[in-house]
């Protein structure tokens, strides 16, 4: 595709995606684009899960989200660990170098509430002030470090310029270095009101920025029932049922941002329930019960809830994603590493059951959110730990699961980091061990999550308008009919204004299957080559605006408003 032709279909979409901000909010004029204006590169690269349960772009091209953690905005540094010993820009290029599109970032509630507030630092922000003067008022060496949320920011702009995307992590509710060991969203300093406030401030903060792309809602619910607070999964909505407090979570943010994608992490434990029992039935006298009355699971890695209970999130049900955590013997010798292990007894024995499900039935994508651990050679002899990190990257790669690597930091006790030496190396095994679960090209390529800014700054990186237009994509590729296009004899069907792909329904698939047609008749429009290209009855229902008139993007963006309550189908001039 001709570049002006691509650039015109960036702004149209991106003109689209921009204006279904919910209720009252006023846009910048710079963001009112039209098709002839020059792309808007702050609202082209939201990512929507499809009926297929993929990851896709506007356009309805598969993505593969292949980052790492970052973690020190969760801790009292109130700034990314490392940066009081190397430059940040320095590491943020390298990052990007090396290949990772999705940067994790946990966070605390309690420095999102102080940064809506603009409350002072409660910590001294802890960076190099002589390696990093772009992060002092003065801007000099030495200057004072300037405030922690300007800091990040600065960080969110530096990611933007080397083609990163951004997650946030809600890590924890209170900012600790051992927040995260509290097993629930709440706890006695930020309650449960608190964190739903902090989600959809910084959806709402953020919702002109598609650097951020994503929320992880909370890092790691846990507990067992044994006093300290446990999180559940069940259809009640019980303050401590993790099920129900992701769906208010995400109403935060989605009614901020219903673009962004939301990570939704499973539990700890979920019961063995026999007839007439329920979660409060279980046994908790280990004394006299000495068998387990649950399945367990690493934090955050238990979905037997949802095959059940499935989150719900209604409209927004297009920008669910399941984010299970997975650790190597390393961090805990569980029961399924106690044989000499491979993907079929770790399936058996404990992924299947507990998320993998969910990708192998397509039910939901899903994003590693954690995973990572030592290499053994100079831990373990035995070698369990990099075998454990080998089958389950084969297994993400075969699968194409998200995932974002536990991590960047050196200072990670049970795990290690990709660098070394006080941040100021990398890990070269451990590098080579990730390297391939990377998103690349044929020609190894780093590909970007941006449509415009390519992967780094080394020049092997490129942005996914190239992989998708380029020699080395697109994968998604027109092909030549074998048969010519048929219409139906069938008497007509009642038109379901904004139902394109003919589900019964309207939903936010719906939208993108308009704009895949719009920006790809050859594939998507009525007659087109690809399995979910428009039909006859399909297209009557997706002209939507103006009925009568020609397909466009307006047809979308009516479906999206539909969405959010705003109009009724059709929308007429």
């Amino acid at each position: 595709m001709a570049k002006a032709i691509m650039k015109k279909l960036l702004a149209a979409a991106g003109a689209m995606t921009m204006m279904i901000v919910p209720g009252n909010a006023s846009l910048p004029a710079a963001t009112a684009n039209s098709a002839d204006n020059a792309p808007d590169s702050y609202h082209d690269d939201w990512l929507h899960v499809n009926e297929n349960a993929e990851i896709v772009d506007m356009y309805g091209n598969p993505v593969w989200m292949t980052g790492c953690n970052w973690f020190g905005y969760n801790v009292t540094t109130q700034c990314f660990d490392g940066v009081w010993s190397r430059n940040m820009h320095e590491m943020l290029n390298e990052m990007a170098d090396h290949g990772f599109n999705l940067m994790r970032v946990p966070m605390s509630t309690q420095i999102l509430l102080q940064w809506k507030n603009h409350d002072p630092d409660p910590y001294m922000v802890k960076i190099n002030e002589w390696k990093n003067p772009e992060l002092t008022v003065e801007g000099i060496e030495g200057g004072k470090p300037k405030y922690s949320f300007d800091i990040w920011n600065q960080a969110v702009e530096w990611c933007r310029e080397n083609g990163i995307k951004i997650m946030i992590d809600i890590h924890c509710a209170t900012t600790a270095s051992n927040g995260h060991q509290y097993p629930l969203w709440y706890d006695s300093n930020y309650s449960y009101d608190d964190w739903l406030e902090a989600l959809n401030w910084v959806a709402d903060y953020y919702k002109d920025d598609d650097t951020i792309i994503a929320i992880d809602l909370k890092n790691e619910p846990h507990g067992k029932n044994d006093g300290q607070g446990m999180a559940k999964w069940d259809d009640s909505k019980d303050d401590n049922n993790w099920k129900y407090a992701a769906e208010r979570g995400a109403n935060a943010v989605l009614s901020a941002n219903p673009n962004l994608l939301v990570m939704v992490e499973g539990i700890e434990v979920y019961p063995k329930f026999e007839e007439g029992e329920d979660w409060d039935s279980q046994p908790v006298d280990y004394a006299r019960y000495p068998w387990s009355p649950f399945y367990g699971a690493w934090w955050g890695g238990n979905f037997r809830g949802a095959r059940k209970y499935p989150v719900n999130l209604g409209k927004y049900q297009s920008q669910l994603v399941y984010s299970p955590h997975d650790y190597g013997p390393l961090v805990w010798e569980q029961d399924w590493f106690k044989k000499d292990f491979t993907r079929e007894t770790l399936l058996d024995d404990y992924w299947r059951d507990s998320w993998a499900y969910l990708i192998e039935e397509k039910i939901s994508p899903l994003l590693m959110g954690e995973w990572g651990g030592f290499i053994d050679k100079e831990h373990d002899p035995t070698g369990d730990n990099t075998k454990w990190m080998t089958i389950l990257r084969d297994y993400m790669i075969e699968k194409r699961i998200h995932h974002t690597f536990w991590c960047f930091n050196e200072n990670s006790g049970d795990t290690g980091g990709l660098l070394t030496n006080d941040f100021q190396k990398w890990d070269e095994d451990k590098y080579a061990l990730v390297k391939p679960a990377l998103w690349q090209d044929e020609n190894g390529k780093f590909i970007s999550l941006d449509h415009q800014v390519p992967m780094g700054k080394s020049g092997n990186g490129i942005s996914l308008s190239d992989y998708y237009k380029g020699s080395s994509g697109p994968k998604v590729e027109p092909t030549t009919p074998t048969t010519e296009p048929t219409t139906t004899t069938e008497a007509p069907k009642t038109i379901l204004y904004g139902d394109a792909n003919c589900s019964g329904d309207v939903k936010m698939n719906d939208a993108v299957l308009i704009m895949q047609a719009v920006a790809n008749p050859d594939l998507y429009d009525v007659g087109g080559t690809a399995e979910s290209a428009l039909t006859p009855d399909g297209y009557k229902n997706a002209d939507c605006y103006d009925p009568g008139s020609s397909l466009t993007s307006k047809d979308a963006l009516s479906v999206q408003k539909a969405l959010i309550g705003t109009i009724t189908l059709p929308e007429t001039e």
